[in-house]
């Protein structure tokens, strides 16, 4: 039999749904997990967009759309992307695709040729160095460290980006880290793409998940727009993960490119999920706004928890939904101490290296979890540190 492509073997993955299967392995055998592993909101699809998806599937939407999305929803982001981001778009700047990971595949496929850099966050999304690697790019990690808040520096940025950039990627809020780029990091990244002429793909998808402030989007920046393309999305925002809808914005020069790409790959999205996502856009806001108020009471017991275990240091995430905890000082890597939480303390979390090389010495630990359960996991995590640093005596 003849062999697989070699492509394949550019293709990274992303940990949290081996460790979530690990972690269910375990619970089937009767252990008791906390789960803290998986990046999605533990709370239910507000019900008016259930039922707009409902009402839609008794009316018979539930044949082929347009492959850039039905008129109604494209309308919708982009008066809302318009309204957010504070600028002029129109239905031809948005395609709608199954999720917020095509317009990351496509956006990569369409613009980065073999040997193109692409500079990305790291520690981030694992997806972005996967996918631009699987393409036939140079993926170029951009470190984001602790010393700086997890924010990038300009300076290393501007030496990263260079003639042979095509793209590069940014994620605010982010993941893993919960950083916000504010003005200054946005222009670093705005000077060095307008010098070299390259693209930036923005990951916004945690966009509405913010603590303080206001989200600002690199495209509202002189000369950003045409070559930004924004990335946002409904399953963060509104509970919506199994839904698979979400967005692209950018240049109507770019849209009808990634719009064949949808043609090629999936036709469509379903037209119910599309209309469900209409509503949620143009329907009540208030379960948005008690997400957030969640998280971010989620956010402080959990921080505040982490910072009391003896040689566990946590920084307070901006936005998102995921602590950074810094395990440097028990002298292990991440991943054994990932793997120690998980199979001894029952503890489901991610070693930061799942989102690349600088972040070794963390753990990702989501908190879309109740506070209970993250009080749970702090008091096993503290036993489980204390064995370990016992066993290093």
């Amino acid at each position: 039999m003849k062999a697989f492509a070699d492509r394949l073997g550019r293709l990274g993955t992303e940990t949290a749904f081996e460790v979530l299967a690990r972690a269910r392995a375990l619970e089937a055998k009767g252990r008791d997990i906390v789960h803290l592993e998986i990046g999605e909101p533990d709370f239910d699809t507000p019900p008016h967009i259930r039922q707009a998806a409902k009402d839609a599937l008794d009316h018979g939407c539930t044949h082929y759309s347009p492959s850039a999305g039905i008129d109604e929803i494209r309308r919708a982001c982009a008066e809302h992307i318009a309204e957010t981001r504070r600028l002029p778009y129109t239905p031809d700047h948005v395609v709608i695709v199954p999720g917020g990971k095509p317009i990351l595949f496509y956006v990569i496929l369409a613009l980065v040729n073999e040997g193109d850099e692409v500079v990305y966050p790291d520690p981030g999304y694992p997806i972005y160095e996967s996918v631009a690697r699987f393409a036939g790019g140079v993926p170029v990690p951009l470190p984001l460290r602790e010393e700086r808040g997890f924010h990038l520096d300009p300076d290393e940025l501007a030496e990263l980006v260079t003639p042979r950039t095509k793209l590069i990627i940014i994620n605010s809020p982010g993941n893993p880290c919960g950083g916000v780029m504010g003005r200054a990091d946005l222009e670093a990244v705005a000077e060095a793409a307008l010098r070299h002429d390259c693209f930036v793909l923005s990951d916004e998808i945690y966009s509405r998940i913010l603590y303080e402030g206001e989200h600002m989007s690199i495209a509202s920046l002189p000369g950003m727009k045409e070559r930004t393309i924004i990335l946002d999305g409904f399953s963060k925002t509104y509970a919506m993960t199994g839904w698979r809808l979400g967005y692209g914005v950018m240049s109507t020069r770019l849209a009808p490119w990634i719009t064949r790409l949808m043609t090629n790959s999936n036709s469509c999205c379903a037209t119910f999920t599309q209309l469900a996502g209409v509503a949620a856009l143009r329907g009540d806001q208030t379960e948005v706004g008690r997400m957030v108020d969640a998280f971010r009471a989620r956010r402080d017991e959990l921080v505040d928890g982490l910072n009391s275990i003896r040689g566990v240091s946590c920084c307070k995430p901006q936005g998102a939904f995921y602590a950074f905890p810094s395990i440097r000082s028990l002298g292990r890597p991440a991943k054994e101490v990932a793997a120690a939480l998980l199979e001894e303390a029952g503890v489901a979390t991610l070693a930061g290296t799942a989102f690349g090389r600088h972040g070794e010495g963390y753990l990702r630990l989501s908190y879309a979890n109740s506070i209970e359960n993250l009080r749970e996991a702090v008091r096993r995590i503290r036993a489980a540190v204390e064995q370990l640093a016992e066993v290093d005596r």
